[in-house]
């Protein structure tokens, strides 16, 4: 049987999502639950790699087992076996096919910046603080040119592997409430820390710190000319879209 887990976490202590030797990261936390669930030593598939210290709202991963157990349990029974910060909140019996990383068509992040003098010991885990004037109404109109489908290298970190470093952006979105300013993008993938540094040319453009358009910086393929990778405690999955 195949089950799709639908995951939230935080992942301030964890190295991200992917299994790495001698570091704590949620594929392992998983896998280790599962294990302890069904007696199978399964490596669950994810969605897509989170970085060392991002979090997700909904992260979808998918195991097949042998298990006798009815799919919507194993949220229950998995949740008896994860650390806190590691929470379940769906499971459900999915076509023998999917697969919770091929099968997605988009995927949806949100960064927050906590724009204010001083910080904010609620907002730490889960917002940059940025205490510089930032323009967010010139912010959000550079954020349009990401719109579209475009060559984004200049927004990649190094050490990625891809076939292709073209993607789509389908929705860019940012707006401030009180102190917090949101940027949220919904894209058909993204590149390796390719949100951060997004969300960090888009800083540095607001504070006046980068002078060129967010246009020109795609234009040019060049990552010097982008900004700075934003923390990643900034940045979380939000959500993860299939065909179904």
């Amino acid at each position: 049987m195949n089950i799709r887990v639908t995951l939230q976490y935080d992942g301030t202590n964890y190295h991200g999502w992917q299994v790495q030797t001698g570091c704590e990261t949620i594929q392992q936390k998983l896998t280790d639950a599962i294990f302890a669930v069904t007696g199978e030593r399964i490596c669950p598939t994810g969605c897509g790699r989170t970085d060392s210290g991002v979090h997700a709202k909904n992260y979808v991963c998918n195991f097949h087992t042998d298990a006798n157990i009815p799919p919507e349990r194993y949220a229950y029974a998995l949740n008896t076996k994860l650390p806190p910060e590691i929470v379940c909140t769906k499971s459900e019996a999915v076509r023998d096919e999917f697969c919770s990383n091929r099968s997605a068509i988009k995927k949806r992040y949100i960064y927050r910046i906590l724009n204010a003098e001083f910080p904010d010991v609620f907002e730490s885990r889960y917002a940059w603080h940025y205490k510089h004037r930032l323009d967010v109404e010139k912010m959000r109109r550079e954020a349009a040119a990401f719109l579209g489908e475009h060559d984004f290298i200049g927004f990649a970190a190094s050490g990625f592997s891809v076939k292709t470093t073209v993607r789509t952006i389908y929705s860019i979105n940012v707006e401030k409430e009180k102190d917090i300013i949101t940027i949220d993008v919904t894209g058909s993938g993204f590149l390796y820390n390719m949100v951060r540094i997004m969300a960090g040319t888009l800083v540095q453009i607001g504070g006046g710190i980068i002078r060129d358009s967010a246009a020109d910086i795609i234009k040019s393929r060049n990552r010097e000319r982008a900004g700075i990778t934003a923390p990643a405690c900034g940045l979380r999955l939000e959500e993860v879209f299939y065909g179904e």
